[in-house]
């Protein structure tokens, strides 16, 4: 592999940064090298590939200016200062105070999500559950994914209080076979204002939601 001059280089370099985005072909024929050679520049360099138009567009360090959730747009092209699209997503979802559904995501990183999220049900880092209908992503972290279960139920008026889980666990010892819908609509359930979904979120973050199937198909 013959050595490329350090002037050429940084002239290189000076283009692309100017052009801000740039393809591999620039980039081969500013440098007048091999595909091996201007691979491993770009490696040696840090550079971003974006995470839609199949990972063909580029840009240098220096040049994004990223936002909160670590994405920067030029025009149509999309980075994301965590590499992949997968790993952008698993760090969205693990950053979000109560999970991420389909739709949050799309509106995060713009692009749909039925485009990509079915490659999405076992990787590692997230869980995927269905939360009134739609399908929800959370941390596979324990605690984290606690706090999360609680600060999405906490958002829809649903909050489990230690008085509640109480309740609850009292309540499907006297009713063990009951389904979760029958479940909600037991008297202590219902002068607590705990939904069936609130009730199947408890039960299923403790390994209980088994012992009560809910009468929906």
């Amino acid at each position: 592999m013959s050595k490329i001059n350090p002037e050429k280089i940084k002239k290189t370099q000076t283009v692309l940064k100017k052009k801000k985005v740039f393809v591999f072909s620039l980039l081969i024929s500013l440098l007048s090298c091999s595909i091996r050679t201007g691979r491993l520049k770009l490696k040696q360099w840090g550079a971003y590939s974006s995470y839609n138009q199949n990972g063909k567009y580029y840009t240098l360090p220096g040049v994004p200016d990223f936002d909160d959730n670590g994405l920067w747009w030029y025009k149509d092209i999309y980075f994301s200062k965590h590499g992949t699209l997968k790993n952008t997503v698993v760090h969205l979802i693990n950053k979000s105070i109560s999970g991420l559904s389909g739709d949050q995501i799309d509106k995060i990183i713009a692009l749909s999500p039925r485009s990509f999220l079915h490659h999405f049900r076992d990787t590692p880092g997230i869980r995927r559950q269905k939360h009134a209908g739609l399908y929800v992503y959370f941390s596979d972290d324990a605690d984290r994914y606690n706090q999360q279960i609680q600060s999405r139920l906490k958002a829809l008026g649903e909050h489990i209080s230690d008085a509640d889980a109480v309740m609850i666990l009292v309540a499907l010892i006297k009713h063990h076979n009951i389904s979760i819908d029958d479940f909600a609509m037991l008297p202590e359930a219902k002068a607590r204002k705990l939904s069936a979904q609130a009730i199947r979120e408890f039960l299923e973050r403790h390994g209980l939601g088994k012992k009560t199937p809910s009468t929906k198909p």
